[in-house]
């Protein structure tokens, strides 16, 4: 678990080396959980690790 718990969609788009608009998708249709603070809002880092760990199922699945 990195040093950085809450993330901004510009840092979760780099962990997930994939465009900050496809942050944006991903939030808006729940795919990937946000928090709000304040006007902020922010990206769980364990979102990001429960996003690819579906990623990784749905592949599984796919090819069984």
């Amino acid at each position: 678990m990195p040093a950085t718990l809450l993330l901004t969609a510009e840092e979760a788009a780099a962990q997930l080396r994939i465009a900050r608009s496809r942050i944006f998708e991903l939030m808006q249709d729940g795919t990937i959980l946000s928090v709000k603070i304040g006007a902020s809002r922010r990206i769980p880092y364990t979102a990001l690790t429960d996003y690819v760990a579906r990623l990784e199922a749905d592949a599984r699945s796919a090819t069984a």
